[in-house]
């Protein structure tokens, strides 16, 4: 590893004069520094101002070292120097301030040595080596600083991802979370707590390999065992283009959109929204929006309850051949859909308006006064939609 030293020998009383000045060099390079780079004046905080000059100081005895080829030089600078680095990502800077500051204070000491060495007639040739190993120790300086400020940005952005899933976890979770326990894990996770989210379920069942690229505001729960996100309700045509775009590879199911404190249920009706997509009940082009089949989702919240109500709603045409049933159900539900008007039924189902008002008739003996029954006219739709999209996913299976 390069120590920074020079090629050629420094002189001993270039190196008496270096430790002689070490304290007023310090005291220069510290003012330079903070008179060059703002970030390092805190006026009111003499803490920070003594930890700068303590840093400075350190640098400049360990310089020293350097030059006198010491074999004993004490390495601590180094470790000093990767926590500089690491400060700078606690205080949300880059390393620009830091590599200028480096470079004012390296300036500000070669001047300041330069004068003394003058005063003590000292030759300027002798100073040649000094100059030499201030560059190359300039050098050593900013990569220990930068060492350490890759290894803390590391360590924060880990730290921040697993603050980012365990609010994910807060969200989904069944009890829901309280908004006074909400808002400090949003915060700790450095994410704005939106009006409304959407939960997106993923149906990924062999894992996800390579993962989505995700905007940040996008919590992920791909560390799951049932894959999903929470996502700010998408609402301009950027957002859903976005969102669309990054999971263009899944089948995936948005949940309509709910207060954060509500995500669960977000989040548990776009899993039902993708069983029934597997089952071809739900069928979408692409990303599945729950909001676009919110009617579906309701309907078949209970298949259980939904097929008691078919069975008994539709038990008129048990009796009847398949075929004939299929058109009589098919009429029945264009005649609700349609306002209970035939000719529209008619051009809905393409055939003649004749045909339609036989198939009204057959199914007027068969129901009688149910068709009279608003109440029963209701019940009677949601069984036929149901039926509808069954006969559909057996049809067309996914």
């Amino acid at each position: 590893m390069s120590t920074g030293a020079p090629d050629g020998a420094v002189s001993e009383r270039v190196v008496r004069l270096v430790r002689a000045h070490i304290d007023e060099v310090a005291v220069e390079m510290t003012r330079q520094i903070q008179s060059a780079v703002p970030e390092y004046v805190r006026p009111r905080d003499e803490a920070y101002a003594r930890t700068v000059h303590r840093g400075v100081e350190h640098a400049l005895r360990h310089f020293a070292d350097v030059l006198e080829r010491r074999a004993d030089a004490d390495q601590s600078w180094r470790e000093a120097f990767k926590a500089i680095g690491a400060g700078e990502v606690r205080e949300g800077r880059n390393l620009d301030a830091l590599h200028a500051a480096v470079r004012a204070g390296a300036r500000a000491g070669w001047h300041r040595l330069a004068d003394a060495a003058e005063r003590d007639g000292v030759p300027p040739a002798a100073l040649i080596p000094v100059a030499e190993a201030i560059f190359a120790y300039i050098d050593e300086l900013i990569s220990a600083s930068a060492a350490g400020y890759t290894h803390a940005q590391a360590a924060e952005a880990g730290e921040l991802d697993r603050r980012r899933r365990r609010l994910l976890d807060l969200l989904v979770t069944d009890p829901p979370p309280s908004v006074e326990a909400l808002g400090p894990a949003a915060a700790a996770a450095r994410w704005r707590l939106p009006r409304q989210v959407c939960a997106v379920a993923l149906d990924a069942p062999g894992g996800i390999n390579p993962p989505p690229v995700l905007s940040p505001e996008i919590l992920s729960g791909l560390h799951r065992s049932s894959r999903c996100l929470v996502v700010p309700e998408p609402v301009a045509p950027a957002q859903v283009r976005s969102l669309t775009n990054a999971l263009a590879r899944f089948r995936a199911a948005v949940g309509p959109p709910v207060p954060p404190v509500e995500a669960a249920k977000s989040l548990r009706w776009a899993r039902r929204a993708l069983r029934l997509a597997r089952r071809g009940v739900i069928r979408a082009d692409g990303l599945l929006w729950c909001s676009d089949h919110l009617a579906t989702l309701a309907v078949f919240q209970d298949e259980d309850l939904l097929a008691t109500l078919a069975e008994r709603r539709l038990a008129p045409l048990a009796t009847l051949r398949e075929s004939q049933r299929e058109l009589l159900v098919e009429t029945l539900l264009a005649w609700l859909r349609n306002s209970m008007n035939a000719n529209a039924v008619a051009a809905h189902l393409h055939v003649h308006p004749q045909t339609v008002r036989h198939r009204l008739r057959q199914l007027g003996r068969l129901f009688g006064d149910q068709l009279k029954d608003p109440d029963r006219r209701f019940e009677l739709e949601i069984a036929l939609r149901a039926a509808h999209a069954q006969r559909l996913a057996r049809q067309h299976p996914r």
